[in-house]
């Protein structure tokens, strides 16, 4: 690209000149036959501003509070998988990005920066996301660790009881590295001769007995509150606020899981009856990853 890029088209394009094939694919990829993965950016083509004029806008704050952290925007950084697939510091430079523009940062359970040295690198606010594994004691380790070291909250990832088939890694047979969180605790390099050791990964060790239940044993084990992610009905809305969350996440993973499933913002409306009921955040990723 001759100049410097300005807009995310551009830096998905310097991106694709620039990782591996395998891993490009990794962070771009959807689930089968990727139809929510278009269907994530079609609905967003699809609204339309009504713009209005003759506003003073001389003076803009767009800054609000989420689960009483100040950010400079409605904006947070989600939880996406491996950063240092793409760049030598990882998810330490994605939390310096963060505390440079005063937004909350969602640090990824299989991050390949550890809790520690995400939470030693700079004063962003940190919401820390887990999935369950099958043993249960890693997952409490790790939220204790989040909770020691200043995370805000946590975010419970619920849409994943198996990965999603995403086609990209088996063809490519995706490496999944062994992640420094976990060194000592368990291995996290798993080998698979059937496609992708990600998924391979991801079924030795995800809990898919994990339900709604299984809130309070969380609820137990930390005083942070408890975001879940991976809503897209109302009628689970409603279980989240009788299992007494913070708050929701709405979200299709990116479309790296059900694939077939809704647009994330063509569901949004539904849930607009149950905003004063507690925090709910529209989330999306227009450059994927396993979070």
């Amino acid at each position: 690209m001759a100049r410097e890029p300005v807009n995310v088209n551009e830096f998905q394009e310097l991106a694709r000149q620039a990782l591996p094939k395998m891993y490009y694919d990794y962070y771009t990829g959807g689930a089968e036959d990727q139809h929510t993965l278009k269907e994530n950016v079609e609905s967003f083509r699809r609204i339309i501003i009504r713009p209005r004029i003759l506003v003073d806008v001389s003076k803009i704050d767009m800054s609000t509070t989420i689960l009483g952290h100040k950010t400079s925007a409605p904006i947070m950084i989600a939880p996406t998988a491996m950063h240092k697939l793409a760049h030598l510091e990882g998810e330490v430079a994605t939390a310096r990005g963060a505390a440079a523009c005063d937004v909350i940062m969602g640090l990824s359970y299989m991050s390949t920066c550890t809790v520690e040295e995400v939470a030693s690198s700079c004063n962003a606010v940190r919401f820390f996301q887990i999935y369950v594994y099958k043993r249960r004691d890693i997952t409490a380790l790790m939220v204790h660790r989040a909770e020691k070291n200043g995370f805000g909250a946590i975010i419970l990832t619920a849409d994943t009881p198996r990965l999603g088939r995403r086609e990209a890694d088996i063809k490519n047979k995706m490496i999944a590295p062994q992640l420094k969180n976990f060194e000592g605790l368990i291995s996290t390099e798993y080998v698979s001769d059937k496609g992708s050791n990600i998924e391979a990964l991801a079924a030795g060790t995800f809990d898919a007995s994990l339900c709604w239940k299984d809130i309070e044993w969380l609820k137990s084990i930390t005083k942070l509150p408890i975001l879940i992610k991976g809503i897209l009905t109302s009628e689970d809305a409603i279980k989240a606020i009788e299992a007494g969350v913070a708050g929701i996440i709405v979200s299709n993973h990116g479309a790296r899981q059900l694939d077939y499933a809704p647009a994330t913002i063509s569901v949004l409306e539904e849930f607009i009856p149950y905003l004063n009921m507690f925090n709910v955040v529209f989330y999306r990723m227009l450059i994927n990853s396993m979070d």
